[in-house]
């Protein structure tokens, strides 16, 4: 290792999130609801030199698998990350993620009057469209460059059902 090398060290069990949109690593986090107050042990690399896109974000989170509704929300902000699976410091599996057709429980639809936002037993579920996505309740939409912002950190989409 060079003077001008910063190695992150590998984690025991848990999931490397690599090949993230650069600079969408936070938001990475807030689909996991990990805002730090929760003890995860993190790492995330931003805006690393990547050969194949020029800039990557990579997000360690030691001890955590992700579950499906997750990885389908970071197809939305990250469509060409890898997600890998970590046992016993080896990647036991790797996969892409792959573009839903829909989202369920992890968006907050941004229109108020939306039965999803009426304190209502309804899971909030989203429809992917080629450039965001669409409440498929009321049909408003939120455009790809706006996901990040309707992340629902609290997991209030969880909730309801």
């Amino acid at each position: 290792m060079t003077d001008k090398e910063l190695r992150v060290s590998k984690i025991r069990d848990g999931t490397v999130i690599d090949h993230v949109t650069a600079g969408q690593a936070l938001n990475v986090l807030a689909i996991l609801g990990i805002d730090g107050s929760g003890g995860e042990s993190v790492s995330i690399g931003m805006n690393v030199p990547s050969d194949k896109v020029g800039q990557k974000d990579v997000v360690k989170v030691e001890g955590r698998e992700l579950s499906q509704s997750e990885v389908d929300v970071l197809s939305l902000i990250a469509p060409e990350a890898t997600i890998n699976i970590i046992r016993d410091f080896d990647v036991i599996e790797k996969n892409r993620v792959e573009r839903t057709d829909t989202v369920r429980g992890i968006l907050v639809c941004p229109n108020r009057n939306c039965i999803t936002n009426a304190d209502e037993p309804v899971r909030t579920e989203f429809e992917v469209l080629d450039d965001g996505v669409r409440c498929a309740y009321c049909d408003t939409i939120i455009r790809e460059h706006d996901v990040a912002e309707h992340i629902d950190a609290r997991g209030a989409g969880e909730t309801a059902l």
